[in-house]
C-alpha cells in the first residue's frame, strides 16, 4: 500500500454479512487484495420454454447473475513483524480462511440444538436462516448474493504447516426480487441495483443505423 500523501485512498471489495430481520451488520470481510478480474455471467429468464410464439420476446425476470473472483490471502507482510501480529504468527491466514468458510457453515448452536429436538421426536424441524450475504463491489455495487462454490489453494506454510499464502475462488448467485420477495432486506437491495443498471444504460451514447452500415430497417 502506497504511503504517498497524493495517493487516492484504495477501496477494498468484500463481503458483508446482515441479519435479514433487523439489518444489523454482523461481519464485514474486505479483501486483502482486490482482485484483478471480476467475472459476470448472465443468464436471461424468458418465456420462450412454453413453446408459446407469443411469448418469445418477454422476459419473466430480471437475468440469473453469477460472478467469480479469485482472491490471494497472503500473511508474509504480518509474518515480517511477528511481535505485532501474534494471530498470524500463531496461526498463519487460518482465521481469513475460516472467516469465509463460515459463510457456508450453518450455526453449530443451532446443529446442535435441532439434533436434540430430533432425538426428542420432534417430526419437522425447518432449516435455518443463514444471515443475508452482500458482495460489496464500490458504493454503486452491493448485491444480495448466495455463496454455489468456495475453492482453496494452499501455496505456503509455517513450520507448523499452517497456511501462509493461498489463493481463493468464490463462485457467487446474485439474488433478486424471485429468490427473496419484494419485502426482503436483499431484494430491496436488487431492486436498487436494477434502477441503476437501467440508469447507466441511458448514460451510453445511443449509435446511429448508419454507424451499422444501415439506412433503416425493412419491416
Amino acid at each position: 500500500m502506497t504511503t504517498f500523501p497524493g495517493a487516492p485512498r484504495l477501496i477494498k471489495g468484500g463481503i458483508v454479512l446482515m441479519d435479514p430481520k433487523t439489518g444489523t451488520v454482523l461481519r464485514v470481510i474486505a479483501l486483502q487484495y482486490n482482485p484483478d478480474t471480476l467475472t459476470r455471467t448472465l443468464t436471461a429468464q424468458t418465456a420462450t420454454e412454453s413453446g408459446d410464439r407469443s411469448q418469445a420476446l418477454r422476459l419473466t425476470a430480471a437475468p440469473v447473475e453469477t460472478l467469480k473472483i479469485d482472491a490471494v490471502i497472503d500473511a508474509i507482510d504480518q509474518l515480517e513483524f511477528p511481535n505485532d501480529n501474534a494471530t498470524a504468527t500463531a496461526n498463519g491466514i487460518a482465521p481469513e480462511l475460516a472467516a469465509l468458510e463460515a459463510i457456508l457453515y450453518p450455526n453449530s448452536g443451532v446443529v446442535d440444538r435441532n439434533n436434540t429436538l430430533a432425538s426428542a421426536g420432534t417430526l419437522e424441524i425447518a432449516p435455518m436462516e443463514a444471515p443475508l450475504s452482500l458482495f460489496v463491489w464500490s458504493e454503486q455495487r452491493v448485491l444480495p448474493v448466495r455463496f454455489t462454490d468456495f475453492s482453496i489453494i494452499e501455496e505456503a506454510f509455517d513450520p507448523a504447516l499452517n497456511p501462509i499464502r493461498a489463493k481463493v475462488g468464490l463462485g457467487m448467485r446474485v439474488l433478486g426480487v424471485n429468490d427473496l420477495g419484494f419485502e426482503h432486506r436483499g431484494g430491496t437491495l436488487s431492486m436498487v441495483r436494477h434502477r441503476q443498471i437501467e440508469q447507466l444504460s441511458n448514460l451510453a451514447p445511443n449509435a446511429s443505423l448508419q454507424a451499422l452500415g444501415l439506412t433503416g430497417i425493412a419491416s
